[in-house]
């Protein structure tokens, strides 16, 4: 699932909440109210100043790829997402044509909503350069810059984001081949798990290697059998050597970020300083008027 993080520091909610916060504790009676709430916002804000500055300096500090030239592990892609009727799925709230969507439902309840179903496209988006093509697996992805509709039937609201086919996508992630030259096989293991499969079909083992036809596979015939399976085996890993591979971007295994944005790097990297300023002078208001309470009381 996408992360939900820069949904709330790095919002307008995050603007309107740390403003309720000092609002409240400047209008509150009691001190120790006061205190707890400009301490609670302090808490709020120090933690999304380091949000969105480390995610500044995720953005900065990666250089740009092209995708036939990506080094495996974590790069900073762009490219733009595939129109072709194969990679194209439908939202199943308003049947948009898109790439990727994720949809919430909320039935009204007195005078809230209250959430009674979301879901989320399962499939990748692939990517083009002009250089190549990359699958991008949006699990545990930051999706920024998708486009919000919101609809409402009878007391149900319907909420989507979508990404539409042939927008131009900003990824920083983790780049993986999978398959070609750079496969990690295992000669040793494939054998075993190609003898074994070929165990299950004794009908077939026995028409193949039993070549007295007594109805056993004796020592000098399981050998032949082995020797058979290791050239299907390293065959087969030729053949995938020489192939060029799927190229997949995923969420890094280290916790780093994972994005995947319409907006470009650059912008991206200015909407996460301008949150991190935001967040950092209201931290200092906080803290400071929190001082002053105190040593009014002290």
């Amino acid at each position: 699932m996408p992360s939900i993080g820069q949904d709330f520091f790095g919002s307008v909610t995050a603007n309107v909440s740390h403003l309720a916060l000092l609002l409240m504790a400047y209008w509150g009676a009691d001190p120790t109210v006061r205190m707890g709430l400009l301490a609670f916002s302090a808490c709020l804000c120090a933690y999304g100043w380091i949000y969105n500055f480390k995610r500044a300096r995720a953005i900065a500090d990666i250089a740009p790829s092209n995708i036939a030239s990506a080094a495996q592990g974590y790069v900073e892609l762009t490219g733009r997402s595939s129109v072709q009727a194969d990679s194209m799925v439908v939202s199943p709230l308003s049947g948009t044509r898109c790439v990727w969507f994720r949809y919430w439902v909320y039935e009204k309840n007195d005078k809230d909503w209250r959430l009674v179903s979301d879901g989320v496209s399962p499939y990748t988006i692939q990517i083009d350069d002009g250089t190549g093509t990359c699958q991008v697996d949006v699990d545990g992805a930051d999706v920024i810059g998708a486009t919000r509709r919101v609809s409402y039937q009878g007391s149900y609201k319907h909420e989507e984001s979508i990404l539409y086919g042939g927008s131009n996508l900003y990824v920083l992630g983790e780049f993986t081949t999978v398959g070609g030259a750079a496969s990690a096989l295992n000669l040793k293991d494939d054998v075993n798990e190609l003898l074994t499969s070929w165990k299950r079909d004794k009908t077939g083992l026995y028409n193949r290697f039993d070549s007295n036809k007594d109805g056993e596979i004796d020592a000098r015939e399981w050998e032949l059998a082995r020797r058979e399976a290791v050239k299907e085996v390293q065959l087969q890993h030729r053949e995938i050597r020489q192939s060029s591979g799927v190229s997949v971007v995923r969420a890094p295994h280290d916790k780093k970020l994972y994005l995947i944005s319409t907006l470009s790097p650059q912008k991206l990297r200015s909407r996460f300083m301008l949150w991190t300023f935001f967040h950092l002078f209201v931290l200092l208001i906080a803290s400071s008027y929190a001082i002053a309470i105190w040593q009014s009381q002290h």
